[in-house]
């Protein structure tokens, strides 16, 4: 198999699994366990993670926070333009998806609201475009008004007020993601209380997840597409603590690509350790691509032939992950945003540290 090809990272998803709400309860969620040396798989639920964790573990989540990205807007003679924000390029203007785009054959102004309303030019080579805000009081706090969660296009739904919630991590406090670092979907604060409990140190790194959560990888050969730029920080504290670690010993588990794509463009291979600061990232992960920083992966089930299920077979290994999907479908497990989880690591032994 030929690693390098789109289609080596295909497979076959009824429609019927993809999950169109989240449960109620968050923990509920199915959770498949990977031993990534062996291949050994393990069903269980989320809530019963703490068990495969042991005293002095690193959590990592990723604080970022969701904002009601998407907007509705009306040309002068009335028509309807839905724009998504992805993230801001200057003082008050923003690159943006806007559609129906032949609707804007040229620069012009829509309006949002009474308070809120938009210049837009015209695409980029991307398609993209950039809308300058003109607004009256606070810009987000508008936003939050007007605004739709930017629930992804296959969830064949409209958005509900109790999305505003369950679309958002327990512990997100950062605001700046149009769509959400899914894999933390599933934590509750219980669940996080008994990892801590238990002696794992949860840390804290900040990956405002952008456009190319939204666009497909569209080349043949993947070592020809480009991900597109999205801005991450991570705290001197955070490093100083994954940086002793690394040197102890002890695992660093990542909760969610994001995290991981976050911990591992702050690496600085000259000097063996991981920087702290603020960056654009367009690092882009697969087979072949080494791992510096990661040991074990916290995610949800991706679609096929994305960058995410990409990401999963550098760390799980090509043939662990495809063949942990195929047992994933036939299992029935629920997948995407609000689907169940898999839980990767080189050991998947319950651990018993009271």
């Amino acid at each position: 198999m030929d690693l390098t090809k789109l289609l080596a990272y295909d497979y076959t998803l009824p429609d019927s699994q993809i999950a169109q709400f989240p449960l109620s309860d968050r923990s509920a969620s199915r959770l498949l366990c990977l031993d990534k040396t062996s291949g050994y798989i393990r069903h269980t639920i989320f809530r019963e993670i703490e068990n495969f964790f042991r005293a002095g573990d690193i959590l990592v989540i990723n604080t970022s926070k969701v904002f009601p990205a998407r907007l509705f807007a009306y040309k002068e003679n009335g028509t309807k333009i839905e724009t998504l924000l992805l993230h801001p390029t200057t003082e008050n203007t923003w690159l943006c998806m806007v559609s129906p785009g032949k609707r804007l054959k040229k620069s012009q102004w829509i309006t949002f609201s009474d308070r809120l309303k938009g210049f837009v030019s015209l695409p980029d080579d991307n398609g993209f475009r950039e809308v300058r805000f003109e607004y009256e009081g606070d810009f987000f706090q508008e936003l939050c008004t007007i605004g739709h969660i930017p629930l992804p296009p296959y969830i064949k739904r409209n958005d509900e007020n109790q999305d505003k919630e369950t679309y958002q991590t327990v512990y997100a406090k950062e605001l700046g993601s149009a769509a959400a670092p899914t894999a933390g979907l599933h934590f509750t604060t219980e669940v996080l209380s008994a990892l801590k409990a238990k002696g794992v140190k949860i840390v804290e790194v900040v990956l405002h997840v952008g456009v190319g959560t939204f666009l497909p990888v569209k080349t043949e050969c993947i070592l020809e597409h480009r991900m597109h730029k999205e801005h991450c920080f991570i705290d001197p504290s955070v490093a100083e603590v994954l940086n002793a670690a690394k040197l102890a010993g002890q695992r660093i588990i990542a909760v969610g690509t994001t995290s991981v794509r976050t911990l591992e463009s702050f690496w600085n291979e000259e000097l063996g350790m991981l920087n702290s600061g603020n960056k654009w990232t367009d690092i882009f992960i697969h087979p072949g691509k080494k791992l510096n920083v990661v040991n074990a992966l916290i995610t949800n089930f991706h679609l096929p032939q994305s960058t995410l299920i990409m990401l999963v077979c550098a760390i799980a290994g090509y043939n662990q992950t495809m063949h942990a999907y195929k047992v994933a479908v036939d299992e029935g497990y629920r997948f995407f945003s609000y689907g169940d989880a898999m839980f990767i690591a080189d050991s998947i032994e319950e651990v018993d540290d009271k």
